[in-house]
């Protein structure tokens, strides 16, 4: 009887395994990659849900299982670069490295203390082996909840419009109606893009000043930005020349790029950029420089493939450094 409740907590643990890693599994195929009969994956699935998770049935010859979202988070499995990735996530954003207010900041630190109390000895090693510094900006950014850029992250995504009231505008006593277009992060700071019913142009909003309400108005169609501008391009071009902002003096060269990098690791080192995820492997990075050819050199710190977006300019410097390098080497 002894040896019986260790297999089974294993083979739980492997089942569950198998459910996170793909949306649909058929009981054959589970019980092949088990090693055990289909009869024992239903006992399985069933103890799985006496824990908390919710697993979905289909029936017919085509059925199996899927495990679903439910209204409480059970426990999760992470293989060993999951576990990694999100102890330095939580480390960056318990560090204030994220442009997030304290609150988050704090969730952060208690989630990361909870993680590294079960990690195993392999991994905390190879957390220590990797410390991290964060140095925050001379202005500290102001505080946004959790709450806030989840309620605009979830209106961006559904293309619903956003009711709020705008801090910076007491006399604004109406909820402010916007379409809200993009949430992206500038310095430290997390602003909204987004076309204004009432006053029929785009505005930028600081999500720090936000007070969204419920419910969220119907959904819109997406506009294309003036001139067809990317949102980075965009961004840069309402902040320059703007007193009281904390964006640097207009360069005298600019350029987009998208490089081949994820958007959390370009951050750390865009400065007074622009960036925006395109997906979750590439990023679109707008910098400025006093030259075109340094505004390539320093792009190609990196070290990462990149696809020039604009200017003409930008392609031509690269072009220089690439005969600069050929020659040198």
């Amino acid at each position: 009887m002894l040896d019986v409740v260790p297999t089974t907590s294993s083979r739980l643990l492997a089942l569950l395994s198998l459910l996170q890693t793909r949306r649909d599994w058929s009981g054959d195929l589970l019980a092949d990659r088990l090693d055990v009969s289909v009869r024992t994956v239903r006992r399985d699935v069933d103890r799985l849900r006496e824990l908390g998770y919710r697993i979905e049935t289909a029936r017919g010859p085509y059925g199996g299982y899927r495990l679903d979202a439910g209204s409480d988070l059970p426990p999760l499995l992470f293989d060993d670069e999951q576990a990694v990735a999100l102890a330095v996530s939580l480390e960056l954003t318990a560090a204030g490295g994220a442009g997030l207010g304290d609150g988050v900041a704090d969730a952060a630190l208690r989630a990361l203390t909870t993680l590294r109390r079960v990690l195993p000895s392999r991994l905390r090693h190879r957390l220590e082996a990797l410390p991290l510094i964060v140095v925050r900006p001379p202005a500290p950014p102001s505080d946004v909840g959790s709450g806030v850029l989840v309620a605009i992250g979830a209106a961006v995504h559904a293309r619903e419009v956003l009711r709020f009231d705008y801090a910076s505008d007491p006399t604004d006593r109406p909820p402010r109606r916007v379409e809200p277009h993009h949430l992206v992060t500038w310095r430290g700071r997390w602003y909204v893009v987004a076309w204004d019913l009432d006053r029929a142009d785009w505005r930028t909003y600081r999500a720090d000043r936000m007070a969204p309400r419920t419910p969220t108005g119907p959904r819109f169609a997406p506009r294309d930005l003036p001139g067809g501008a990317d949102v980075s391009s965009y961004l840069v071009s309402r902040f320059r020349g703007r007193e009281g902002t904390d964006v640097s003096p207009t360069w005298p060269c600019e350029g987009t790029v998208v490089l081949a990098l994820p958007l959390a690791e370009v951050l750390p080192y865009v400065g007074d950029g622009v960036a925006e995820a395109v997906d979750e492997q590439r990023t679109r990075l707008t910098l400025g420089a006093w030259s075109f050819p340094a505004l390539a050199a320093s792009l190609l710190r990196f070290d990462a493939d990149l696809e020039v977006i604009g200017p003409d300019e930008l392609r031509v410097a690269f072009g220089l450094l690439a005969d600069r390098c050929a020659r040198a080497s």
